[in-house]
């Protein structure tokens, strides 16, 4: 891989159409040489993809044809109002993220993912994952609050038991946007996440979850999930947590210390800032070199 960065084609924007109808804004950044692969990026819960903009230019300008998109109800996919709204938190995965590997698949050109947070947890519900040659994602781990250090635990309950319902009740919808901390979610969304990290493995421990947990099972795709140990939300025992939903075997985890990389932190969103440039070139690094399933 070039040391240099090749400039990248300006993104194009495009519409996805999901199989129940919805519209999702995606965009499309488009190599100016040689194509090794394509690339979805499967962002974040609450975070706009504007936000992987400089991970997709650089993912470009090394061979990569990179595509980001907005979940329904987020960013350029939202509605004109969330008051009111109604969706299920896991059509992002079901829906929305299916409708991109559908539109960005081809025979003759390997298909990679790469996910953040709620990406790791959307691969294995993905109804067309097969079609995903190889898939690493950071800071995916199982959001129970036990896994946290105390004095992130104290403010996850009260984000948990006061604030969001407070915000939910007040404006309709969680207004995450109040408290400077992503796109505003819808009502759906909140509901479930909170009602998931009650549990040390996130939904594989729900026990109205079991077809979840089956689908889960039938992922063969090679996976590396990568952790912060500066990640409060998601470190790296809350990674292991959450991955061993997967089979095993098909998944390895890397705990990245940013002092060893130069990196004053990390924490849960600093994965795809651009001082993380050395995440990246491992990340593509790992896609290129790698064995083909």
């Amino acid at each position: 891989m070039p040391d240099r960065d090749a400039p990248a084609a300006a993104a194009a924007p495009i519409s996805l159409l999901t199989q129940d109808g919805y519209s999702i804004a995606a965009r499309l950044y488009t190599c100016t040489g040689a194509v090794r692969a394509r690339l979805i990026v499967a962002g974040a819960n609450g975070v706009p993809q504007s936000f992987y903009q400089a991970f997709a230019e650089f993912a470009a300008s090394h061979g990569y044809e990179t595509l980001t998109l907005d979940y329904r109800g987020i960013g350029l996919s939202k509605t004109s109002t969330l008051k009111g709204y109604e969706m299920d938190y896991l059509d992002w995965a079901y829906q929305d993220l299916a409708a991109a590997i559908d539109y960005w698949y081809s025979d003759d050109v390997p298909l990679y993912m790469m996910g953040h947070s709620f990406g790791g947890h959307a691969f294995g519900l993905l109804p067309n994952h097969h079609k995903v040659s190889k898939f690493y994602t950071f800071a995916t781990g199982a959001g129970w609050h036990g896994w946290m250090p105390v004095s992130e635990q104290i403010k996850v309950h009260v984000l948990w038991k006061v604030i969001g319902p407070l915000l939910v009740r007040w404006k309709g919808y969680l207004a995450w946007s109040m408290m400077g901390m992503g796109a505003d979610l819808p009502k759906g969304v909140f509901r479930d996440w909170k009602h998931w990290c009650q549990f040390p493995r996130y939904f594989f421990d729900d026990p109205a979850a079991s077809d979840i947990r089956d689908k889960f099972l039938t992922v063969t795709t090679p996976i590396v999930a990568a952790n912060a140990i500066d990640d409060l939300w998601a470190m790296p025992r809350s990674r292991d947590a959450f991955m061993s939903g997967y089979p095993a075997g098909i998944w390895q985890g890397v705990d990245i210390d940013p002092a060893a990389l130069g990196l004053k932190g990390i924490g849960h969103m600093g994965y795809f800032r651009r001082q993380a440039q050395p995440l990246w070139r491992d990340a593509l690094a790992w896609f290129e070199h790698s064995p083909a399933p």
